[in-house]
C-alpha cells in the first residue's frame, strides 16, 4: 500500500470538529502481519521526511518516564505519535508504553483520524523486526527464541512466521511463570512452544533470537551465539539500556532500523564507547536493505544483528494502512 494512497485522503466533512477515533480492536484487526510486513517494506524503500524525535524526561518518585513526540510526513499524509514510556509500570501490572496517533492530511493539515497508538506501536515494532529478518535471517531458520514475555514478545512468533518457516519457539523470561504462560498461549495458536530455564542453552540452539525487554544490563552473551544466528534487539531505546554484550557486536554483522540508533541505544553506544565497534561498522539501515542499496545476509555462517529503536516512518505506514482499510470497508467499530 502506498503512503500517498488516494483512499487515505481527507474524509468528507474533514472540517467538522469531530475527528474519527479508531480504537484498539479495530486498529489491531487492520494490521495483520502478512499485510503489514510488505507495507512496511514499501514504506522504508520510499522517500519520507522523518524529523528527529523529541525525548523529554519525566521525573517521578515512583519511577521516571519518557515522553516521545514522533512526527513524520510522506506523500499525502502527516502523522504524529505522542508516547509515554514508564518502565516501572511493569511492576504495577500496567503497560510500560501508552501512545496516541494523530493522522492528518499533509497538504492541509486537516486531521483524518485519531488512532490507538499502543496497537500501532506494538504491531509495527515486531513487524519491523520480521521485515529485517527477511533480509538477515537464514532462509531455513526454524527455531525462534523469544527473550521477554510482554506485549511485543507475545506477537513475535506470529510475525516472524510470516517471513521464515518457524517451527519451534522457546520463551525465556526472568519470571519463569510469565515465560510458561506465553509458551502455553503460543501452543494454543499452533506453535510448538516451551519455556526455557536456561537462556544460554536456548540461545545456543536458536536460529533467530528476538529480545524485547527493558533490561539495563546485557542478557545475551556473544559467546553463546552459533554461526548463522540472527539476533534481533528491540528493547534498548536509551543509552542506559542494554540487551546484548560487546562480544555480540564484535562477532556480528550489524544493521539498524534508523541511523538514530547509533546515539539512542545503549546496545550500540556502549560498544562504540568501548572501542569494540565504530559507526562505520554498521552495514546499513532497514531503508538501505529495502531499497536494495546494501546486501543482507551473504553467508550461512554469518551472525547478523538488527538493532531497532523505532521510527516514525513505521508508525505512519501502519496508521495509513488502518485508515485506508477503514475507508474501504466503511467500518464504524471503535474497538
Amino acid at each position: 500500500m502506498r503512503l500517498d494512497d488516494p483512499t487515505a485522503g481527507p474524509e468528507k466533512g474533514a472540517g467538522d470538529a469531530t475527528i474519527p477515533v479508531i480504537g484498539g480492536a479495530e486498529t489491531r484487526r487492520a494490521l495483520p502481519f502478512d499485510a503489514l510486513v510488505p507495507a512496511l517494506k514499501t514504506a522504508f524503500a520510499a522517500d519520507a521526511t522523518v524529523p528527529e524525535r523529541h525525548h523529554h524526561h519525566i521525573p517521578h518518585p515512583e519511577g521516571d518516564g519518557v515522553l516521545l513526540l514522533m512526527p513524520v510526513w510522506s506523500g499525502g499524509l502527516l502523522g504524529t505519535k505522542v508516547a509515554t514510556i514508564h518502565p516501572a509500570n511493569n511492576a504495577r501490572g500496567l503497560p510500560s508504553v501508552h501512545s496516541t496517533y494523530l493522522l492528518a492530511d499533509a497538504a492541509t493539515g486537516a486531521p483524518l483520524a485519531l488512532l490507538d497508538g499502543n496497537e500501532i506501536t506494538t504491531r509495527r515494532t515486531i513487524a519491523v523486526s520480521a521485515l529485517a529478518a527477511s533480509f538477515l535471517a537464514r532462509e531455513d531458520a526454524v527455531d525462534l527464541l523469544i527473550v521477554g514475555a510482554g506485549r511485543i514478545a507475545a506477537l513475535a512468533a506470529e510475525a516472524f512466521a510470516v517471513v521464515r518457516p518457524i517451527r519451534t519457539v522457546t520463551v525465556w523470561n526472568r519470571d519463569m511463570a510469565k515465560a510458561e504462560r506465553l509458551a502455553a498461549e503460543l501452543r494454543a495458536t499452533g506453535f510448538e512452544a516451551a519455556a526455557a530455564a536456561s537462556l544460554e542453552g536456548a540461545a545456543g540452539r536458536a536460529d533467530i533470537i528476538t529480545c524485547a525487554t527493558p533490561s539495563t544490563a546485557p542478557i545475551i552473551r556473544g559467546d553463546w551465539l552459533q554461526p548463522g544466528t540472527h539476533l534481533d534487539l528491540i528493547g534498548s531505546f536509551t543509552p542506559a539500556m542494554r540487551e546484548a554484550d560487546d562480544t555480540c557486536f564484535a562477532r556480528g554483522q550489524i544493521y539498524v532500523d534508523t541511523p538514530g540508533a547509533l546515539t539512542e541505544a545503549g546496545d550500540l553506544t556502549g560498544p562504540i564507547a568501548a572501542g569494540v565497534i565504530t559507526p562505520q561498522d554498521i552495514k546499513g539501515s532497514l531503508t538501505d536493505l529495502c531499497a536494495g542499496r546494501v546486501a543482507g545476509r551473504t553467508s550461512g555462517d554469518d551472525i547478523t544483528i538488527f538493532k531497532s529503536v523505532g521510527t516514525a516512518l513505521a508508525d505512519l505506514a501502519a496508521a495509513a494502512m488502518v485508515h485506508a482499510r477503514r475507508g474501504a470497508s466503511g467500518a464504524t467499530d471503535r474497538g
